[in-house]
Protein backbone atom coordinates (compact mmCIF):
# COMPACT_ATOMS: atom_id res chain seq x y z
CA UNK A 1 0.00 0.00 0.00
CA UNK A 2 1.36 3.58 -0.52
CA UNK A 3 3.16 4.67 2.43
CA UNK A 4 2.12 8.53 4.07
CA UNK A 5 5.34 10.16 3.87
CA UNK A 6 4.73 11.98 8.10
CA UNK A 7 6.53 14.95 9.77
CA UNK A 8 6.93 15.39 13.17
CA UNK A 9 8.08 19.37 12.92
CA UNK A 10 10.21 18.77 16.09
CA UNK A 11 12.41 16.42 13.81
CA UNK A 12 11.73 15.82 10.89
CA UNK A 13 11.60 18.23 8.39
CA UNK A 14 9.34 17.71 4.36
CA UNK A 15 10.12 17.06 1.12
CA UNK A 16 9.54 19.08 -1.39
CA UNK A 17 9.58 18.44 -4.83
CA UNK A 18 10.15 21.66 -7.65
CA UNK A 19 9.98 21.80 -11.11
CA UNK A 20 12.07 24.61 -13.24
CA UNK A 21 12.30 25.15 -16.80
CA UNK A 22 15.82 26.13 -18.03
CA UNK A 23 15.72 25.67 -22.03
CA UNK A 24 19.33 26.18 -22.98
CA UNK A 25 21.37 25.55 -19.62
CA UNK A 26 24.37 23.74 -19.79
CA UNK A 27 25.60 21.23 -17.31
CA UNK A 28 28.75 23.76 -16.78
CA UNK A 29 26.24 26.47 -15.75
CA UNK A 30 24.33 23.95 -13.16
CA UNK A 31 28.05 23.38 -11.82
CA UNK A 32 28.44 27.20 -11.32
CA UNK A 33 25.20 27.26 -8.78
CA UNK A 34 26.85 24.33 -6.61
CA UNK A 35 28.57 26.17 -4.43
CA UNK A 36 25.33 28.30 -3.30
CA UNK A 37 22.90 25.07 -3.69
CA UNK A 38 25.46 23.11 -1.31
CA UNK A 39 25.09 26.20 1.40
CA UNK A 40 21.78 25.54 1.93
CA UNK A 41 20.71 28.21 4.00
CA UNK A 42 16.80 27.99 3.90
CA UNK A 43 16.60 24.75 2.46
CA UNK A 44 18.90 21.22 1.77
CA UNK A 45 19.32 20.35 -1.61
CA UNK A 46 18.62 16.53 -1.98
CA UNK A 47 18.47 15.31 -5.25
CA UNK A 48 18.28 16.42 -9.15
CA UNK A 49 16.60 14.94 -12.31
CA UNK A 50 17.11 17.10 -16.16
CA UNK A 51 16.65 16.62 -19.40
CA UNK A 52 19.58 19.45 -20.17
CA UNK A 53 18.23 19.40 -23.93
CA UNK A 54 14.36 20.31 -23.20
CA UNK A 55 15.66 21.88 -19.94
CA UNK A 56 13.17 19.97 -17.97
CA UNK A 57 14.67 20.03 -14.26
CA UNK A 58 13.15 18.18 -10.78
CA UNK A 59 14.40 18.92 -8.08
CA UNK A 60 13.90 17.39 -4.11
CA UNK A 61 14.52 19.44 -1.22
CA UNK A 62 14.05 19.33 2.88
CA UNK A 63 12.49 22.13 4.38
CA UNK A 64 10.23 23.19 7.21
CA UNK A 65 8.27 24.88 4.32
CA UNK A 66 7.29 25.72 0.94
CA UNK A 67 8.08 28.95 1.77
CA UNK A 68 11.10 28.43 2.81
CA UNK A 69 12.05 26.37 -0.42
CA UNK A 70 11.15 29.74 -2.59
CA UNK A 71 13.78 31.58 0.04
CA UNK A 72 16.44 28.84 -1.25
CA UNK A 73 15.83 29.32 -4.92
CA UNK A 74 15.82 33.24 -4.52
CA UNK A 75 18.68 33.20 -2.84
CA UNK A 76 20.67 31.17 -5.40
CA UNK A 77 18.82 32.33 -7.96
CA UNK A 78 17.47 29.73 -10.06
CA UNK A 79 13.69 30.00 -11.17
CA UNK A 80 10.86 27.77 -10.29
CA UNK A 81 7.73 26.93 -11.65
CA UNK A 82 6.25 25.12 -8.93
CA UNK A 83 7.15 23.65 -5.62
CA UNK A 84 5.06 20.88 -4.47
CA UNK A 85 5.16 18.44 -0.59
CA UNK A 86 5.46 15.45 -1.27
CA UNK A 87 3.15 13.37 1.16
CA UNK A 88 3.46 9.91 -0.26
CA UNK A 89 6.01 7.75 -1.65
CA UNK A 90 5.86 4.51 -3.27
CA UNK A 91 9.26 2.71 -4.11
CA UNK A 92 9.57 -0.12 -6.92
CA UNK A 93 9.86 -2.68 -4.47
CA UNK A 94 6.49 -1.70 -2.45
CA UNK A 95 4.89 -1.51 -5.50
CA UNK A 96 5.70 -5.07 -6.13
CA UNK A 97 4.62 -5.72 -3.08
CA UNK A 98 1.68 -4.49 -3.12
CA UNK A 99 0.70 -6.11 -6.43
CA UNK A 100 2.04 -9.47 -4.99
CA UNK A 101 -0.98 -8.52 -2.34
CA UNK A 102 -3.36 -8.66 -5.40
Amino acid sequence: MFRRVTHSRENVVALFLSLHQAPGLSAEEVAGYGPDVARGVHATFRQMYANMDSGFIVTLYEADSAAAVEQEFERVGFPFDAINEIDFALSASELTEMLARG
